[in-house]
């Protein structure tokens, strides 16, 4: 089941994405910054537990990030993370947001969803807003890719 986090989630969140940052996997995040963006937050719940989770950050009008998606080791494979993106893709839809992008190592994963690489200079704002503090700036190796969205028919 796909749901919005709640409160209560947030040091599961943190522990699920720790994890990954210390595998390598992507940057980490403090746990103050998990609550102060709760409710950008998506949920895979399976049998009243996390197992995974993606977040939607909103850039600008047209533009949106699914990031933090992670899935607990139990449940990968089993289409957790497909589902979680389509929700973000679901509520950028839904905002009028006319694309969405991610920052990733899993490129075949992006792509199997109808992302398509694009070169990072196209994500000014992203790149303004969050890489000019990480550690990786300038030289990321995270592939930046991107889905155009489709207005929301009437």
């Amino acid at each position: 089941m796909i749901r919005k986090a709640r409160i209560e989630d947030a040091k599961v969140i943190h522990k699920l994405l720790s994890e990954y940052a210390s595998a390598g996997k992507m940057l980490s995040r403090s746990l103050a910054g998990v609550y102060q963006t709760i409710r950008s937050f998506y949920i895979y719940e399976n049998l009243g537990q996390v197992a995974g989770i993606a977040c939607l950050q909103i850039w600008w009008a047209d533009l949106a990030e699914v990031r933090s998606l992670a899935v607990d080791a139990a449940h990968a494979g089993k289409g957790c993370g497909r589902q979680l993106v389509e929700a973000c893709l679901q509520e950028a839809q839904d905002l009028g947001i006319s694309r969405v992008f991610a920052l990733t190592y899993q490129q075949e994963f992006f792509s199997r969803l109808g992302f398509e690489v694009i070169e990072k200079r196209e994500l000014p704002q992203k790149i303004w807003g969050d890489c000019m503090q990480c550690p990786k700036f300038p030289d990321c190796d995270e592939i930046a890719m991107a889905k155009d969205i489709p207005p929301r028919a009437q």
